[in-house]
């Protein structure tokens, strides 16, 4: 996991522009907010779905950049005033607290144009037409039908109270989109995926994509600020509806555990060569609480 991590970062600070090259202060901004945070969770899955299909590391790296750069440019505008209004994301001052918040709202455009910048700029699949299709699910994941739209149902659901379907409904999109995405992304740079492999994947992705966001959820209510990277807390302050407030704390960890249960099945059919998938799905679920 720690040489994938590094690959990663290596990789999202070759495709960022230098902090010198005009405009600097916007590409300082950009590799502020990108450069030397986070787990890289989803290039990680990219490179354990890469390895079920024996894709080159160097084409997973690109694919698992462009993921991440999306997710880097949503924590970016996510911490602005307009929306959860936060100073400290990965253990440092918010974009828009360390530069401004007209900066951090380019930044995040950037970040979002240079994703698919790097998606389409190498060969990245041996036909052309699945690289195609790489694009086009990245720009699903990031768009209304996908993360922006599940944004936008968490900024509408503050203060009501949800059920269980509705709370997974914004979370498949929310969270779950971009993970899903980044499962897929990985497995297409290798050989061409069979119809029972895809199928295993899609619902292996969906389980930890949900997996993840209640393990969020459950951080968020009993870690510390300093544990955390960020503002603890925060969901309750804003009166956001979370697993925790919908299940409870202890019924929020059963359904974790259960959601990685479905994961580990998801996996069976596709055998030794998902091992990576099915650790990574351990070390979601297993953050902490």
């Amino acid at each position: 996991m720690r040489t994938h991590q590094a690959l990663a970062e290596r990789t999202l600070e070759r495709v960022l522009p230098a902090a010198e090259l005009a405009p600097a202060r916007l590409h300082q901004a950009m590799r502020y907010a990108v450069i030397g945070g986070g787990k890289r969770v989803r290039p990680l899955l990219a490179f354990a779905a890469g390895a079920l299909v024996g894709a080159p590391l160097e084409r997973v790296a690109m694919a698992g950049a462009a993921v991440e750069l999306i997710h880097a440019y949503s924590l970016v505008h996510d911490d602005m005033p307009c929306m959860d209004d936060d100073t400290l994301r990965r253990g440092k001052p918010t974009v828009h607290v360390e530069y401004d918040e007209a900066t951090a709202l380019l930044v995040g455009d950037a970040l979002q144009s240079l994703a698919f910048h790097v998606l389409a700029e190498q060969p990245l699949a041996d036909d052309p037409a699945v690289q195609v299709e790489m694009l086009r699910l990245l720009a699903h994941a990031a768009g209304s039908r996908g993360m922006a739209g599940g944004q936008a149902i968490d900024l509408a659901a503050v203060g009501r109270t949800l059920d269980l379907g509705e709370l997974e409904f914004m979370h498949i999109h929310k969270t779950g989109a971009l993970i899903r995405c980044a499962t897929l992304l990985g497995a297409l740079c290798g050989r061409a995926l069979t119809e029972a492999e895809r199928s295993g994947l899609d619902r292996f992705a969906r389980s930890i994509g949900l997996a993840f966001q209640v393990v969020d959820d459950l951080l968020d209510a009993e870690a510390s600020t300093a544990t955390l990277g960020k503002t603890a807390g925060k969901d309750a302050q804003a009166n956001k509806p979370t697993y925790v407030t919908v299940l409870g704390a202890r019924a929020a960890k059963e359904w974790a555990r259960e959601l990685r249960a479905q994961a580990d099945a998801a996996l069976v059919p596709l055998g030794p060569a998902a091992v990576r998938l099915g650790q990574l799905a351990d070390f979601i679920v297993k953050r902490e609480f």
